[in-house]
């Protein structure tokens, strides 16, 4: 077969599987669950890695699974993932009752394309084809959220880190992915490939402690709040040493902020990201801003914890991969529905493409704003269909003629990170 012949093979097996790739996706939206505890959603792709046959480990950083698919010959390994997760919004048509969660960020349709791509490779029988093996990942965690949890969850021993693509480095996972290929449902008619300015971040929890007393004594408690207030007063004043290329953005929320309205607060509890647009760039403000936030409680006499968890990296692109992506989505939606990508962006797979050749697409087929109560999928052929047959015509075109493709990607990337660096680059900010 030729490579188009497996590309037609492939899509028109998508096709016959269109129902039942729409509805694990629209049964994923209507159940969401948060990091680390998707245990009902990983059921849902486990039975689908079941009726197509496929071996599978599941339970990796609690709620993950990696089912795996064998070529003829085995040249090279490449990685299609969806994400898990959802975010919190209370107000959305199918949020949780409960915890709030809902798929407001498009996770749910990630699962099902990725799903959709093992139905369209296995059903059409093109493996026999195809010199290389593909690891489906259904991956936990890629918002970085309910930091307090999980940072009690980190000092257990229970995850290292805030993102599920981190633990699964850890674990050595990726130790044998030569290729990964992941898209994100976007809110346009659109298909993108990731754009220069996606960002990364640190993530802090800030403890202020003071010393209670009755509110009409004041003078005897160390105000907790009024600590935390000059603490961010300082970093206001800090926004102005911050470089416009960097792009720093510093945008805390008060998770603890006192008991009882006729006591001094004597606990208050911060949640914040410093996100920037280099690596070093954050770690320089991530520093700086620890030292403002110290002041606020030098300044009442209280004290400050800090707890420094290792966010999300920059990206480091491979034009190369992205060019055969953007070659297939123009097979599929026209030169007028493709375009370069230039949104903002915080995600962990900005840190696998630091070790490996990474795809991190944009797919249209969503309106209203994401992370809101408006999000959901209006366009379900973009976004659950093509985007399946995107990622599936990218592997074949990685893994046909002997790979030749696949490993002249792999060969061409120059990689920032080894897996040795990249912990140790993690375990530096927590140290910091």
């Amino acid at each position: 077969m030729t490579v188009q012949e497996i590309k037609n093979a492939v899509c028109v097996s998508i096709d016959k599987n269109r129902d039942k790739i729409i509805a694990v996706g629209e049964s994923i939206f209507r159940d969401p669950e948060l990091g680390y505890k998707e245990f009902k959603t990983a059921e849902k792709v486990k039975n689908v890695f079941e009726e197509l046959g496929l071996e599978y480990k599941d339970k990796i950083a609690r709620t993950g699974i990696v089912a795996s698919m064998k070529g003829r010959e085995h040249k090279l390994t490449v990685s299609v993932m969806g994400e898990l997760d959802a975010v919190v919004a209370p107000q959305h048509p199918f949020a949780d009752k409960i915890t709030g969660a809902a798929h407001s960020c498009g996770h749910f349709a990630q699962i099902a394309a990725m799903l959709g791509v093992a139905y369209g490779l296995k059903e059409s029988g093109v493996m026999e084809h195809l010199s290389g093996d593909i690891s489906f990942m259904a991956v936990p965690a890629e918002e970085g959220v309910e930091l307090e949890w999980r940072n009690e969850m980190m000092q257990k021993g229970e995850i290292s880190y805030l993102g599920g693509k981190q633990e699964f480095v850890k674990l050595g996972i990726f130790d044998d992915i030569d290729v990964l290929l992941m898209q994100h449902t976007a809110t346009d008619d659109k298909m993108t490939t990731a754009g220069p300015n996606a960002m990364g971040f640190v993530a802090k929890i800030i403890q202020y402690i003071g010393k209670e007393s009755h509110a009409a004594s004041p003078h005897k408690g160390i105000n907790a709040l009024d600590a935390a207030r000059i603490g961010l007063t300082a970093c206001d004043a800090l926004r102005t040493t911050f470089k416009d290329e960097d792009g720093i953005r510093f945008h805390p929320i008060i998770t603890k902020g006192g008991n009882l309205v006729n006591v001094v607060p004597a606990f208050v509890q911060l949640e914040t990201y410093v996100r920037g647009r280099s690596n070093e760039a954050i770690k320089e403000a991530s520093s700086k801003i620890d030292r403002a936030l110290k002041a606020g409680a030098d300044a009442l006499g209280a004290e400050c914890k800090i707890y420094n968890i290792p966010g999300y990296m920059t990206p480091f692109e491979s034009d190369l991969l992205k060019e055969i992506a953007e070659e297939n989505m123009v097979s599929l939606v026209g030169k007028d529905g493709v375009e370069k990508s230039m949104y903002q962006c915080t995600t962990d797979a900005n840190d696998i493409s630091n070790l490996i050749p990474t795809l991190h697409a944009s797919i249209g087929g969503a309106t209203g704003t994401a992370h809101s109560k408006e999000y959901e999928i209006t366009n379900p052929e973009l976004a659950y269909i093509n985007a399946a047959k995107m990622l599936a015509m990218t592997v074949v075109d990685l893994l046909a003629d002997g790979a030749g493709k696949g490993i002249e990607v792999k060969n061409s990337f120059n990689a920032p990170h080894t897996k040795k660096s990249y912990l140790e680059y993690l375990e530096s900010l927590k140290n910091q």
